[in-house]
């Protein structure tokens, strides 16, 4: 059986993702004359990782190009903010809808104490964004050996 660390914020974190997501999907249910295009926020998935070395974020940004992408790191919070722009290209009136959703995003993250904050790095690949985050180089704890007199 594993222990783990108990989250008195975990039920309001719930709650909140339920509001939002029910107030994302509101727009859809009453469209406007908006050519079927979603207007709604939306907020592209993270995965996070993390090893001895390094914490990796990886964030979904198909279609999104690495310029309207920017990352701001205040403090211990790195911000992720970005745009993906709906594309005027020939105008299909034969289109019967459009799931993709455009418009900003911004996504913040608290980061743990030990991250080297001059070494964070981004690289885009696939539609995927991947933001590493070097830890800092910790002392080993030292082992003192008790000994025994005679």
């Amino acid at each position: 059986m594993a222990i783990t660390r108990w989250n008195p914020f975990r039920e309001m974190d719930l709650l909140r993702r339920e509001m939002n997501r029910l107030f994302d999907d509101w727009p859809l249910r009453f469209e406007k004359d908006l050519g079927g295009v979603s207007m709604a926020a939306w907020s592209p998935n993270v995965d996070i990782f993390e090893d001895e070395n390094e914490v990796v974020l990886s964030l979904e940004v198909p279609g999104i190009n690495e310029k309207d992408i920017h990352l701001s790191l205040e403090g211990n919070t790195l911000t992720i903010s970005g745009e993906r722009k709906l594309e005027k290209e020939d105008k299909k009136d034969n289109y019967h809808r459009i799931e993709r959703c455009y418009g900003s995003f911004s996504r913040s993250f608290s980061l743990p104490s030990n991250i080297e904050h001059e070494k964070i790095s981004a690289s885009m690949d696939k539609g995927v964004l991947k933001v590493t985050l070097p830890k800092k180089e910790e002392t080993k704890p030292k082992k003192i050996e008790i000994k025994v007199g005679k």
